[in-house]
């Protein structure tokens, strides 16, 4: 039995997205399913699959509400091969964008939501030129060694928690990131348990109150993508670590799809980081899925 999804396309910084929605959490869709919906070649193409579904109506759903009761919509997001990821910063904006051109959402500039997601609830604010989302607490620490093709060596990496893992590894100049070759996943050791994304960055210029580096990621699931939300902030936050005190908390930082901005503020559960940039839709569409997929 085939299964008919209407979808719309969209993408944060060139971190894509197919985003389809299911109010009552109807559509099951098998990792395969999903891995050939956002295949680049024989399907719609996509660094993840983000469905729309009301917290209430699946099992993850039970942390968020008893969290925050607010929290109707849940993003669950999967990355491109199928596999369930917790988070995702570029597609909770998109998926604001998409809850929005639905009719799923009414939020006005200025205003915040409730997000749901597998690494908890996310407030996710309008802006006037996009969205900007409170990432939650975070952990710097740990480290690890990175190789990579085309780095010389292996290179001292630094772990970042954001709601899922990174590791961060900095590079001497612009030359280094872009001869990389992220085709291939680099390799961690020790390898985290869930995998990791892993960003190789290059520091910028301090000015005032304002820092800027460069970065290249490799997601787990997705490979080398030309944005990734969590990974700029987990960048940003390395970043800071290493630059000690005095560093700034607000940071640009410029990914092969574009810059977004990170900065790190006090709230009223500590230290928060905060994730901000665009959120475009491209174009909607149909697809049929069928129960078995195959190549």
């Amino acid at each position: 039995m085939s299964i008919d999804i209407a979808f719309t396309k969209g993408h944060g910084t060139g971190n894509d997205f197919v985003l389809f929605s299911d109010p009552d959490g109807e559509v099951t869709l098998a990792d395969a399913q999903i891995a050939a919906l956002a295949d680049r070649r024989f399907g719609v193409g996509g660094d993840g699959v983000i469905r729309a579904v009301r917290s209430e109506r699946l099992p993850e759903g039970a942390a968020v509400l008893a969290d925050d009761a607010s929290a109707e919509w849940f993003m669950d997001y999967h990355n491109a091969d199928g596999s369930a990821a917790e988070m995702c910063g570029n597609g909770i904006r998109v998926f604001g964008a998409y809850l929005l051109a639905e009719g799923l959402l009414d939020l006005a500039v200025g205003e915040t939501v409730a997000i749901g997601t597998r690494g908890g609830v996310r407030q996710l604010s309008r802006t006037g030129d996009g969205f900007e989302v409170d990432l939650g607490p975070f952990v710097v620490a740990g480290e690890a060694m990175v190789s990579a093709r085309r780095l010389d060596v292996a290179r001292p990496g630094l772990a970042v928690g954001v709601g899922n893992p990174h590791v961060v590894v900095a590079l001497a100049d612009d030359a280094e990131l872009d001869a990389l070759d992220l085709g291939e996943a680099p390799e961690v050791t020790p390898a985290p348990p869930d995998g990791a994304n892993v960003e190789f960055v290059v520091p910028g210029a301090i000015s005032g109150e304002l820092g800027r580096i460069r970065m290249r990621v490799h997601e787990r699931g997705s490979g080398e993508t030309l944005s990734c939300g969590t990974g700029a902030a987990a960048a940003a936050l390395a970043t800071r670590s290493w630059a000690g005190a005095g560093a700034p908390d607000a940071w640009r930082v410029q990914v092969p799809g574009g810059e977004l901005g990170v900065r790190v503020a006090d709230t009223a559960e500590g230290l928060h980081v905060f994730l901000s940039g665009p959120a475009e839709l491209v174009f909607d569409g149909s697809v049929t899925l069928e129960d078995r997929v195959s190549r």
